[in-house]
């Protein structure tokens, strides 16, 4: 067995199942927040690594996962963010990380990399709009929600409301081109 990807920040996920998911996919050190009542103890933790080696957020795509990132980033703004999809991380009506392939972690961790990286250059260009987003069919459809699941999953930003995603494709620096082809991408993928 080809041994696995080692991953340099600490990744800080929600609990003892999500680490020994991580465990299965790459080499990390990660932290477990055990929930939304994060311990004085386990925030320094987090402070720690944050300062020391990066840190990478990793939480569940659900409404507890989303509102610890929340916080999370509000505490440690320059936080790597990796996203994985309802779909990903669902196994018999539970939602979590602890569900998700070895594959999917990696890519979701890879993605990560990949929007840090783009976080220190200048806008490429201005800010994607609203109503780009409607043009793209990523709202004001029936089908909108899942067009943006689809979409934030081949970005490596996640989904959400129509809010949540535009803010996050512009806070990413999401090009239009790379929405356009993850939008192409994701058509070839429902035909």
């Amino acid at each position: 067995m080809d041994s696995l990807p080692q991953i340099r920040e600490v990744i800080v996920v929600e609990g003892r199942d999500d680490q020994a998911a991580l465990a299965r996919a790459v080499q990390a050190y990660s932290i477990a927040t055990h929930g939304f009542g994060i311990t004085e103890e386990t925030l320094q933790l987090i402070a720690k690594a944050y300062e020391q080696q990066g840190i990478i957020l990793f939480t569940d795509p659900d409404f507890s996962g989303q509102r610890i990132r929340e916080r999370l980033t509000r505490l440690f703004p320059e936080a790597k963010q990796a996203w994985l999809t309802r779909s990903e991380a669902e196994k018999d009506g539970d939602i979590g990380i602890e569900n998700a392939s070895p594959e999917a972690i990696r890519q979701a961790l890879a993605k990560a990399v990949r929007n840090e990286a783009q976080k220190d250059q200048p806008p490429k260009e201005p800010p994607i709009t609203g109503q780009e987003l409607f043009a793209l069919g990523l709202s004001g459809r029936a089908d909108s929600m899942e067009r943006r699941q689809q979409a934030g999953r081949l970005l490596g930003i996640g989904g959400g409301n129509t809010n949540r995603f535009l803010k996050k494709l512009n806070s990413f620096q999401i090009t239009r081109k790379e929405l356009a082809d993850a939008c192409r991408a994701t058509e070839e993928t429902t035909k």
